[in-house]
């Protein structure tokens, strides 16, 4: 009988319905425990990745450093607000937008406590800091998506067992509960092993963020401190401590404040003011940090210029419509792909049916480009065109006119000596 309604509905591929099990939680999983003397088991439970420069990294420390930061807004940002459409492919290898229920909840409202773009963003963020964006997908009795809800990673244990991932998450309305891999959508970061993935933190960027964090505590901790003015003071022969407080009172007082900032100073008794140049050991510093923002960057799959760090080049190009190319093939794609794909095997699971990220806000350039592009495209050239005016005015956020759908092709005037 279903072979049959497949047939009828033209869904001769469509996948077997899945008989999800019920999965209940582990005892023995709930109450891990580690030995107190096992160091890395230690670190691993409390999600601490120690560095060589000292301070421990984990994904809220990480966060503080300024370039983690902006990498991974960067990110999110770029994937929260692309629009995610519905296709459904045809007869001729094409496809067709059509308008689906599942539209609204991937494009705007996940659950009734998040926004679709608050979601992508909890995903993105937990894939990048801690290797695996999770979301519980919520179905009602007839097994449609109908919420999909955040899974904190810190607080979910992934193991497989019978060919299938389950996943142990301990919620705070609902304790300790347990999914099956139908029921989240998982996505991994790079070095998936088939259950659990690690994060950009542990497995490129450790160091470089320890790094950089040891740099802005030394910076921090050194101004904070006043170790070193910017001007001394010289006198000759050895005065006295009253008159050492009288000079150095009467500089500070001619001198302090942005009112008497360039206001000509006096000294006696052969007493002279020395400035205080940066030091080697200064401009290293510097270096060493402007270094980890590009090496954080990098890791993250960033050229530095996306996080407000000065470059002079960038090797994706040096127009805005290029670097955005560069920024989507090399950096987003692998990304928005894992995630289409997460998305056609466990909310739509029809052959005939495949989400996609729209990325074309993103290669905008600017309006003469378009301009441009939209005349070879319509056939401008005198050429057969490739693009309808309906298909044009999409791009552009405008509605179709009557007549918009035909392609134009020129006349072919024919040769007077045929």
């Amino acid at each position: 009988m279903r072979n049959l309604l497949n047939r009828l509905t033209g869904r001769d591929d469509a996948p077997e319905a899945r008989h999800e099990p019920t999965v209940t939680p582990d005892p023995g999983i709930k109450d891990q425990t580690v030995s107190s003397g096992d160091v890395e088991s230690m670190m691993e439970l409390f999600q601490v990745a120690p560095s060589y420069a000292g301070p421990a990294v984990t994904a809220e420390t990480a966060m503080r450093v300024t370039a983690v930061y902006a990498c991974v807004r960067m990110l999110c940002g770029a994937v929260s607000t692309m629009p995610l459409h519905i296709y459904r492919r045809t007869a001729d290898g094409g496809k067709e937008r059509i308008d689906h229920p599942l539209w609204w909840l991937l494009n705007q409202e996940a659950s009734p406590l998040f926004t679709s773009s608050a979601m992508r963003e909890a995903q993105i963020a937990s894939m990048l800091l801690r290797g695996d964006g999770l979301a519980r997908i919520r179905r009602n009795r007839r097994g449609v998506p109908e919420r999909l809800e955040p899974l904190p990673r810190q607080n979910t244990i992934i193991e497989k067992a019978g060919g299938r991932l389950r996943y142990y998450a301990n919620l705070d309305e609902e304790g300790y509960v347990g999914l099956d891999q139908d029921d989240v959508l998982h996505l991994p970061n790079v070095g998936f092993d088939g259950v659990c993935s690690p994060s950009v933190i542990g497995l490129a960027a450790k160091q470089g963020i320890g790094l950089a964090m040891a740099a802005e505590e030394y910076s921090a901790r050194f101004f904070s401190n006043g170790a070193r003015p910017d001007h001394v003071i010289t006198t000759d022969g050895t005065p006295s401590q009253e008159q050492i407080d009288l000079i150095r009172n009467n500089w500070l007082k001619k001198h302090q404040g942005t009112a008497n900032a360039h206001l000509p100073g006096m000294l006696v008794g052969g007493a002279k003011v020395h400035q205080i140049t940066m030091t080697s050991e200064d401009a290293q510093l510097m270096e060493a940090r402007q270094f980890q923002v590009t090496d954080i960057a990098r890791a993250f799959g960033l050229p530095s210029w996306m996080i407000n760090a000065n470059e002079k080049s960038t090797s994706w190009g040096s127009g805005l419509e290029q670097m955005g190319l560069g920024f989507i093939i090399y950096t987003l794609q692998p990304h928005l792909t894992r995630w289409a794909q997460e998305i056609n095997r466990k909310l739509l699971r029809d052959r005939n049916l495949f989400a996609e990220f729209n990325v074309t806000a993103l290669l905008r350039g600017d309006a003469k480009a378009r301009s441009e592009y939209y005349k070879a495209a319509l056939g401008g050239t005198q050429a057969p065109g490739y693009m309808t005016p309906n298909e044009v005015r999409a791009r552009e956020n405008l509605p179709p006119i009557n007549g918009g759908d035909q392609l134009y092709a020129p006349e072919v005037t024919p040769d007077a000596d045929a």
